[in-house]
């Protein structure tokens, strides 16, 4: 059980932190991203993304931090939690596409690549995919019981949230009163208890931007 604590620990510490600054490269700059293409933008962000990991994985265990030991309560609170994250997981999964969830959609040139998704978890709550990320950072945190684990999943909160702040800015200039009024029926972050319903016809699937597989 050690071993596997400290494997997912090693996970959340090294995988993470690439993950959500592949946004802060992408967003920010969505204009150079678009003159460049989808492919050759993802090719670097990638090697970028890589470099990262690798970087981090030479000092993963000074950003572990002291082993908290095997706990029976953290397994079973990371159990929940994995729950939680699956079942969004398995809702979201039916409208994401990787392509989505790589970011393709929004580096199209032009800026009017895809569409908005409003039905399905998102006709609850505009960030299904984003709640699922924290509840599964929390899920390895527990799990793995590693003093730098739970740092990184408190500091991913507030990153997170800055993310979707970014996300919501460039979907404003893609889809304009379409999301204005997405943003009006639907919570961010807290689900409704009743799917929204998006006034007039035509209601169907809309592709959007989402953070790779973290």
């Amino acid at each position: 059980m050690e071993t596997t604590r400290y494997v997912v620990g090693c996970l959340l510490v090294i995988g993470l932190p690439p993950g959500l600054a592949w946004w802060f490269v992408i967003h920010p700059f969505v204009g150079f991203w678009r003159r460049i293409g989808v492919r050759s933008t993802l090719a670097i962000v990638i090697v970028l993304a890589l470099l990262m990991v690798l970087g981090l994985y030479r000092v993963r265990d000074a950003l572990l931090g002291s082993d908290l030991g095997t706990s029976g309560v953290t397994i079973t609170v990371a159990g929940i939690l994995l729950c939680a994250t699956t079942f969004i997981a398995l809702q979201r999964r039916k409208l994401l596409t990787t392509r989505i969830l790589a970011g393709a959609p929004e580096l199209e040139k032009g800026g009017r690549g895809g569409t908005l998704i409003t039905e399905g978890p998102y006709a609850r709550c505009r960030n299904p995919r984003y709640v699922e990320v924290i509840l599964g950072v929390f899920a390895y945190a527990f799990f793995s019981n590693y003093l730098g684990a739970y740092a990184v999943a408190l500091l991913s909160v507030p990153v997170v949230h800055m993310i979707v702040l970014l996300e919501e800015r460039e979907l404003r200039d893609r889809f304009g009163a379409e999301y204005e009024a997405y943003l009006a029926r639907v919570p961010r972050y807290l689900p409704r208890r009743r799917p929204a319903e998006a006034p007039g016809p035509g209601r169907g699937a809309r592709a959007r931007s989402a953070p790779p597989g973290s």
